[in-house]
Parts: structure tokens; C-alpha cells; sequence
């Protein structure tokens, strides 16, 4: 069986995006922003993501994979769902959906704020 995709692999992922910098808001939880926004909540087993313009999009990902996609706790009512690594979730979807957060939230920032 291949390896999957680890905590600190997907933190090096994201951090390789123009313009995203480690941030720690909350004492001993590390984010991945863009501009002054959060697109990923990093843990060493799972990471949050904006997974869609809204709840209704962001439960389609946790109907699908019900036992590895959960709601965000606060802020999952805007679209933000926790995605485990090493489940059914394949490590190629969690990179896609890492892509996808990431251009979410470039797309609102200002243009002033967006990587070049």
C-alpha cells in the first residue's frame, strides 16, 4: 500500500502557494494564509478548507465521504469542512480541494492583497 499524504507534507503544499505564509492565531494552531486571509487549517491528521460558496456545496463533500468529511465547528456554515488524511478521501482530491480553497480566497481579496 502507497504511502499517503502526511500533516507535514500537506503544510508544505500549501505553503509553496504564491503568497501564503504560516500564521498562529490560536496558540498551538497553525493556519496557511493568503493576503491576511486563512484558506487552510493545518493539523497533524486532517486540514479545514473552504469547500464551497456555501453550506448546500460544502455538504456534498461530506455526503460523499461521510466518515473522513466533517462540518467546521463555527465557521462551517459558510462553507469550511474538516477533511481527515489517510481515509477515504484520495490524497490527489485533498490537493485538489486545497487548490480550490486557496483560489476562493484569493478571488476576494483586494487586488492590492493577491500574490503576483
Amino acid at each position: 500500500m502507497p504511502e499517503r499524504l502526511t500533516g507535514d507534507e500537506l503544510r508544505a503544499y500549501c505553503l509553496e502557494k504564491a503568497g501564503a505564509w504560516p500564521d498562529e492565531p490560536w496558540d498551538g494552531d497553525t493556519v496557511a494564509k493568503v493576503g491576511d486571509k486563512i484558506f487552510a487549517f493545518l493539523g497533524a491528521s486532517g486540514v479545514g478548507l473552504k469547500c464551497g460558496a456555501n453550506r448546500d456545496e460544502a455538504d456534498e463533500l461530506v455526503a460523499t465521504y461521510p466518515d473522513d468529511v466533517r462540518k467546521m465547528a463555527y465557521i462551517g456554515r459558510a462553507g469550511w469542512n474538516t477533511v481527515q488524511l489517510g481515509g477515504a478521501v484520495q490524497d490527489d482530491e485533498i490537493l485538489e480541494l486545497i487548490d480550490a480553497s486557496y483560489d476562493t480566497v484569493v478571488a476576494k481579496l483586494p487586488r492590492r492583497l493577491r500574490p503576483a
